[in-house]
């Protein structure tokens, strides 16, 4: 391995930086035979990508932050935290762990734990027994098909939640109970075809691509208290099957559609900011859809739109347009 692929290859997958440079120093006095401990980060423990069946014994009792990921971990049992009980992070993305060979995520008693990833494992099961200090939990491109009731009952400090790429296909009214402040919720990439009910109201951030989602109704947006974010691009919404006022939530600042099989621009708030129409079957530009009424203090905020990938052409535009686009920086069609 390079000097450069060594301080670029472990990164979170939003691009934010998670190594350190061991090249620049060397271990600390005390480390574990399987892992380097940077003499300028004694609390960190770097174990991955070394072949690993199991997790190392006897972790130093300084460890905050422990890295395993890409190695062909599958499972772990009930002592393997009881040294380290200030650990903080904890990194298993790329193994191989089966919800069956977790003794019910032995992290309970770690009163500092406040992250854990656990993308691309063959995770069947949400892991429980999880702390009530968790902040964000990530479960990304795992084999989840369903989400027990009560799961999340505890995890009353959880602020983002990666379940993308999973095997979901319903989710039921009590699945996410007890996230009372989650802020990102990321559902993208499983099967579901209803647009779930019963989501955590204190998300700001929802993304649901990638699904089947042909429809939803007027109150499918009406529990959230301040959603901001919606992705719902590459579905296979319809505008017959879409009420025409569900987008219509103030709160909404960007909404992605894109990617999907809508014959009508729906109806938006003029707040909305940011708005994806490219590649749909849309034949008509319904300035109403924008701007219910246009006036000297009423228009829409619109700074990005697209259209581009429809049926329409820019000649095709109503006059009017402009008076109700009127602070628009990206106009795609």
């Amino acid at each position: 391995m390079s000097l450069l692929s060594a301080a670029t290859s472990d990164l979170d997958y939003g691009g934010v930086p998670l190594w350190i440079n061991r090249f620049r120093g060397e271990r600390s006095v005390f480390t574990l035979r399987e892992c380097d401990c940077p003499i300028q980060w004694p609390t960190a423990l770097y174990c991955e990508h070394r072949g690993l069946g199991r997790l190392p014994a006897g972790l130093p009792s300084r460890t905050e932050y422990l890295f395993l990921q890409g190695n062909m971990i599958n499972g772990f049992g009930s002592g393997v935290f009881t040294n380290a009980t200030i650990l903080r992070w904890l990194f298993l993305d790329r193994n191989q762990l089966l919800s069956k060979k977790l003794d019910r995520m032995p992290l309970s008693s770690l009163t500092r734990f406040v992250n854990l990833f656990i993308n691309h494992n063959n995770l069947t099961e949400v892991p429980a027994g999880l702390p009530s200090t968790l902040r964000q939990l990530r479960l990304a491109y795992n084999h989840i098909e369903k989400i027990s009731s009560g799961t999340f009952q505890n995890l009353t400090n959880l602020n983002l939640l990666l379940l993308q790429g999973n095997q979901l296909k319903t989710l039921g009214e009590n699945d996410f109970k007890g996230l009372s402040i989650l802020n990102l919720m990321d559902l993208s990439h499983n099967h579901l075809d209803t647009f779930p009910k019963h989501l955590p109201p204190s998300v700001q951030q929802l993304y649901l691509s990638g699904n089947v989602l042909t429809g939803m109704s007027s109150d499918s947006l009406q529990g959230f208290s301040g959603l901001h974010y919606l992705r719902l691009n590459h579905n296979q919404l319809k505008s017959e099957v879409l009420h025409p006022s569900t987008f219509n939530v103030t709160s909404l600042v960007e909404l992605d559609l894109s990617y999907n099989q809508l014959t009508q621009i729906p109806v938006v708030p003029t707040t909305l900011q940011y708005l994806y129409l490219e590649v749909n079957n849309i034949g008509e530009f319904n300035v109403s859809s924008l701007c219910q009424t246009v006036g000297p203090m009423s228009y829409s905020h619109m700074k990005i739109l697209r259209l581009d990938g429809n049926k329409m052409a820019e000649y095709q535009m109503p006059p009017d347009w402009v008076y109700c686009l009127r602070v628009i920086h990206n106009f795609y069609i």
